[in-house]
């Protein structure tokens, strides 16, 4: 018996950026393939672009740019939109008069579900529509899906993940090419990883948004950014990787969600890795999620984490989720935004891990007394030291000697103070100590820093970066 033929589904985009025509370019090139996957034909019925003079790479049928989303959203006959507009507003706006239309939506704005996820779901529930937000996090990799329907049977243990490709491929690319922070931002922004201002990717911001968004999913925990550690790699020099590969590990970007006596910890930093783990071997603009669960273990899930194709990927994934049914039944089931009791975050200052530090001190006596005395004070136990070779003490003296010769000019035989700093300089260089310390906790670490700031000795600025057990 033949099946019943469905009327097709008629879809709009809402953002011809990047990835939006990335999407039409499937939907159009490949009608077949997505109408045999949705069970019916999939039409593009209208796309809204901010500038319709600006040259796509994708051919429109007539009458489907435009530049009006009233259209869209006044139009009864469209089923699904689209929602690719970046930022908050006025991408929030389109969403829930989307939703008040009686349209479902998805969309890849992280930004706007971090931010305003409780109130377009209530509104999507309210109105018994669905949102899909694969894409949001980690692009074409669905880690979603992976939590929301694959490990629905376990209770999720942890999550360890790198996700923000832009400080992967930064740090791959200063240790694997021996280049310098400034010099990996500057490729990555010429490959088109890195934003004008990168400053969300860089600072820990994007990754651990999308932390929270997985966190909401996997725990049914609400948390705010303010209530773990966020820290970036713009503090981070091409010596730390190195020395972190001398010890045996390799520094990620890494985000960490993971239960520990019904808390939940929480922290997005920079983090040393054993180099034999997978997380370890991730590079480049790839993203890597490890998701533990009581029944099936470890699993990890990798892949391109942005761009055009893995983001559209994940769009059109949802796009037929939806137009099957699936969306409907995963959205209705979801444990997020407040509706069961949430796992507590623990306080941030109580979270504990073996570290990694850096400083840079100036080689004279009692030096690392003082801040070994300064962390032992604040129960922070030492594993290890590295300190490679500075000149010898008779070598600098003899260079502190030619400066003073040098700065004598014939009417004054004293250095002028600029002089003088330079002179001591020369006479006590600064040098890196590296520290691996034994368990102890955030807490502690930040009353130590206190203290430290007070040493003369030690320039700033010095590197902390967690142990991955």
């Amino acid at each position: 018996m033949p099946e019943m033929q469905l009327p097709p589904l008629n879809v709009a985009i809402v953002g011809l950026g990047t990835v939006g025509s990335g999407v039409a370019r499937v939907l159009l090139e490949h009608p077949e393939r997505i109408a045999r996957r949705c069970g019916r034909p999939v039409v593009l019925r209208c796309a809204v672009a901010r500038d319709l003079s600006k040259q796509r790479d994708v051919a429109l049928p007539p009458g489907v740019l435009t530049d009006d989303v009233r259209r869209v959203i006044d139009d009864p006959e469209i089923d699904v939109v689209v929602q690719l507009v970046g930022g908050i507003e006025p991408a929030r706006t389109f969403m829930l008069q989307a939703l008040q239309a009686g349209k479902d939506v998805v969309t890849a704005n992280k930004a706007l579900i971090y931010e305003h996820g409780g109130e377009v779901f209530r509104a999507a529930r309210d109105t018994g529509r669905v949102v899909a937000f694969e894409a949001s996090v980690c692009g074409g990799i669905p880690v979603i899906a992976a939590i929301g329907q694959s490990l629905a049977a376990n209770q999720i243990l942890s999550i360890e993940a790198i996700l923000n490709g832009t400080s992967n491929f930064i740090l791959t690319g200063m240790f694997s090419e021996r280049v310098d922070y400034a010099e990996m931002i500057r490729r990555a922004q010429a490959a088109g990883y890195a934003e004008a201002d990168p400053a969300m990717d860089v600072d820990g911001t994007d990754a651990a948004q999308k932390l929270v968004i997985l966190t909401q999913l996997a725990f049914g925990t609400r948390a705010s950014l303010s209530e773990f550690a966020v820290r970036g790699i713009d503090s981070l020099e091409l010596a730390d990787l190195l020395y972190a590969d001398e010890l045996g590990y390799a520094v990620k970007l890494l985000a960490v969600s993971k239960l520990a006596a019904g808390e939940l910890e929480m922290h997005v930093q920079p983090t040393l890795i054993r180099k034999d783990r997978p997380l370890a071997g991730i590079g480049s603009v790839y993203n890597q999620v490890s998701i533990k669960g009581d029944v099936v273990g470890r699993t990890w899930f990798s892949g391109l984490g942005a761009g055009r194709n893995p983001t559209a990927s994940a769009v059109l994934a949802d796009l037929i989720d939806v137009a099957v049914g699936r969306a409907a039944l995963t959205f209705d089931r979801l444990d997020v935004w407040g509706e069961h009791p949430p796992v507590p975050v623990k306080r941030a200052e109580d979270v504990e891990a073996r570290y990694f530090l850096r400083f840079n001190v100036e080689d004279r006596p009692h030096v690392f007394a003082d801040i070994a005395d300064i962390l032992g004070r604040n129960q922070i136990s030492l594993a290890s030291i590295i300190q490679h070779e500075a000149p010898e003490l008779e070598e600098r003296e003899l260079q502190a000697e030619g400066g003073r010769r040098k700065a004598e000019d014939g009417t004054r035989t004293d250095p002028s103070l600029s002089q003088l700093s330079t002179l001591n300089s020369q006479l006590f260089p600064v040098v890196p100590v590296v520290v691996m310390t034994h368990r102890t906790s955030e807490g502690r670490f930040r009353g130590a820093e206190r203290e430290l700031q007070q040493l003369t000795t030690l320039r700033p600025p010095w590197v902390r970066m967690p142990v991955a057990d």
